[in-house]
């Protein structure tokens, strides 16, 4: 059912929702970017609908929702192990289509990975359930609609558009169905916004060999990319974490364990036992990275990792593009076959 409400119905029908849902949105929090007079759009619990960023990409994505940046999975003593408490109320999360496509992924990685689920990513996102939030048009960077992640037609609650002071809302979920009607200005079909062309475009070889792993084209990477991890902590579809036990005791028979996020980007990521490090230089480590997005993942689940956001190419403090990488891999394959087409 689709609904078109005004500024005070849309208030109306948030503040609503909340008596039964907690609501996670990209919130505008002034002077929080990289520099004082710099604003950061990211993920926050709002209590208004006016809190909401509706126009601008944000920042961050909406992943920290299921798997926060650190997060305690249980206490331990001499004599017990207990879970952390976490509020497990329902959840809306508030997100555009490329993210929600994100969060599909994720769920991949957490529950349909191996033989056993995540347990603590499962209690989260039993709770949580997603409002769309349409695109009327492509935000920099952003390449989705190469990487099919542009449009989402099923997986959500209700979607939302603004335009001109109204908002349109397309219900999926029924049962808020009387929620948008009581509060509505009237009732018509409504289709979420989606974006069909970006202005940033992407190749994705249909298949990458294995060869590439040893192409030059990773070498310049050994000096542009410091090693920060931005791209990562910023990427929707990054789930790497590490364990850190906080003990509170000298013995280290009582504290914490936390899941951590980390990064594939960040030196000591690939550390192991005896002083062995898998992948030293930065080079490597791009090329793990990109690998892994748009050939290793796709072997193993049937679809790319990368949904095309940009916020790796937005947050880059040396302004590497990753969408410029995956062209230069479909140069670097198209070379390839026409040597191998050569020598045949």
């Amino acid at each position: 059912m689709g609904y078109i409400l005004t500024e005070e119905g849309f208030q109306a029908a948030l503040k609503e929702l909340r008596k039964e849902y907690r609501l996670f949105a990209p919130v505008r929090k002034k002077g929080a970017g990289r520099f004082l007079d710099i604003d950061a759009v990211i993920y926050d619990e709002v209590g208004e609908g006016t809190e909401i960023e509706l126009e601008a990409k944000s920042d961050y994505s909406a992943k920290e929702a299921l798997t926060p940046l650190s997060e305690t999975l249980f206490f331990f003593t001499e004599e017990q192990c207990k879970e952390a408490d976490v509020d497990l109320r329902p959840a809306l999360v508030f997100l555009r289509s490329c993210d929600l496509q994100a969060m599909k992924r994720l769920d991949q990685m957490y529950l349909g990975n191996g033989r056993e689920n995540d347990w603590f990513y499962q209690r989260r996102r039993e709770k949580i359930q997603y409002v769309l939030i349409g695109c009327s048009h492509s935000f920099d960077n952003c390449f989705c609609v190469d990487m099919k992640s542009n449009i989402t037609k099923d997986g959500y609650v209700f979607s939302i558009d603004k335009a001109d002071g109204q908002y349109r809302v397309n219900v999926l979920e029924t049962a808020v169905d009387p929620v948008f009607a009581a509060a509505a200005l009237s009732e018509e079909a409504v289709e979420p916004c989606h974006v069909t062309e970006n202005e940033v475009r992407v190749r994705v070889p249909e298949n990458i060999p294995l060869e590439i792993v040893n192409h030059p084209l990773w070498d310049e990477y050994n000096t542009r990319c410091i090693g920060c991890g931005r791209c990562n902590y910023a990427c929707p579809t990054c789930s790497c974490y590490t364990m850190q036990d906080v003990f509170y005791t000298d013995n280290g028979k009582v504290g914490e364990r936390r899941r951590v996020g980390s990064s594939c980007m960040v030196d000591g990521y690939s550390n192991v036992a005896g002083g062995g490090q898998y992948r030293k230089k930065q080079g490597e480590r791009m090329r793990f990275k990109v690998l892994h997005k748009i050939r290793d993942y796709r072997k193993r689940f049937g679809y790319d990792m990368c949904v095309g956001c940009g916020r790796c190419d937005d947050i880059c403090g040396e302004y590497i593009s990753f969408s410029n990488i995956i062209n230069k891999v479909a140069a670097a394959v198209e070379e390839m076959e026409k040597e191998d087409s050569k020598n045949a």
